[in-house]
């Protein structure tokens, strides 16, 4: 069974995603559109693809078996998820899923009553490193977290708008805030603080924050931070620590690092992670097995829910609790 595969949004994350697929014998990149008809119409050509004029038009094409939705999040409150689960087209949502909760919800709703495969962009949870770590944590209690997201400004216009991107939890820290959920457990409270210091320099229309940390509590209890920030031009970070009575690990980029009274070992994954992503994705299509997919759709609204409370807090200047 070959799975074609449509996309919707074809920027420099999307190709990315279209090169790896051109590495799995069972799949192919059939259908792409984009809102510049220009780019979709080039990357159409460079990858032996047809290009549409729009969304509807793609999705009735019958060419379509799974759909990449890769454009940023200030368009997300449209209907392309919908649309593509009432046909039976199977979803890959790029993170995040939107900026407002109660149409990411509504759009859930839809996906799971059709019974599609559905699956996110938090690539990160399929590396080698990250499943070990899954592993050992089950047995452990953690009683802190402390995780960073440090780097430059994207070149990005639309970044730089918190109304457009959500600002840096929601459209980038929130890897790192997905890998504390999945390896130890959902958000109680969250407490943010967020402020603009140099981003003007850059862009004097920036309306997102450029340093931010955010205080959190799980409902296990745990206690933790995470802080993200990009400024930093000279030294980046994408960093998850992890720390109980009787061990030590963090998770620094493509990096495992264990502590116990047992060992102290150090493993670097070799792993491409986005290329595991469209396999498992595209394997659970062919088994019709959606335990396959690590993050679904559901999994990467809750994510979303979370980095949306922070904004909330910052804005209130409060903790906010979640349900």
């Amino acid at each position: 069974m070959i799975v074609n595969i449509g996309f919707v949004g074809v920027g420099e994350m999307a190709e990315h995603h279209i090169k790896k697929i051109q590495n799995i014998s069972h799949a192919k990149v059939t259908s792409i559109y984009d809102l510049n008809q220009s780019r979709s119409k080039e990357i159409a050509n460079k990858y032996g693809a047809l290009s549409y004029e729009s969304v509807e038009q793609m999705l009735d094409s019958k060419q379509v078996d799974a759909l990449y939705i890769c454009t940023p999040p200030f368009t997300r409150d449209n209907s392309i998820e919908e649309l593509a689960a009432s046909k039976g087209i199977h979803l890959l949502a790029e993170k995040p899923l939107g900026l407002e909760l109660t149409s990411v919800r509504r759009r859930e709703k839809v996906i799971l009553e059709s019974g599609i495969i559905h699956s996110s962009g938090y690539c990160l949870r399929y590396l080698d490193i990250v499943q070990r770590a899954k592993g050992y944590l089950e047995t452990k209690q953690i009683d802190l977290i402390m995780a960073r997201r440090l780097g430059g400004i994207p070149p990005l216009t639309w970044w730089n708008k918190i109304e457009l991107s959500g600002g840096q939890l929601v459209e980038q820290s929130t890897h790192q805030l997905d890998l504390i959920r999945y390896l130890a457990g959902d958000f109680q409270e969250v407490h943010a603080i967020h402020e603009q210091r140099s981003i003007h320099k850059a862009d004097p229309q920036a309306t997102a924050y450029d340093v931010g940390t955010v205080s959190f509590v799980l409902k296990s209890g745990t206690v933790g931070n995470i802080t993200s920030t990009c400024l930093a031009k000279y030294v980046g970070s994408n960093t998850v620590e992890f720390y109980g009575e009787d061990f030590y690990l963090k998770i620094d980029g493509m990096t495992l690092h264990i502590v116990d009274n047992e060992q102290d070992v150090t493993l670097t994954s070799q792993d491409d992670f986005y290329l595991l992503q469209a396999q498992t994705f595209i394997e659970a299509i062919r088994q019709k097995n959606q335990d396959l997919v690590l993050c679904s759709y559901s999994e990467a609204a809750v994510t979303l829910e979370v980095t949306l409370a922070a904004n909330e807090s910052a804005i209130l200047g409060h903790t906010v609790r979640l349900d």
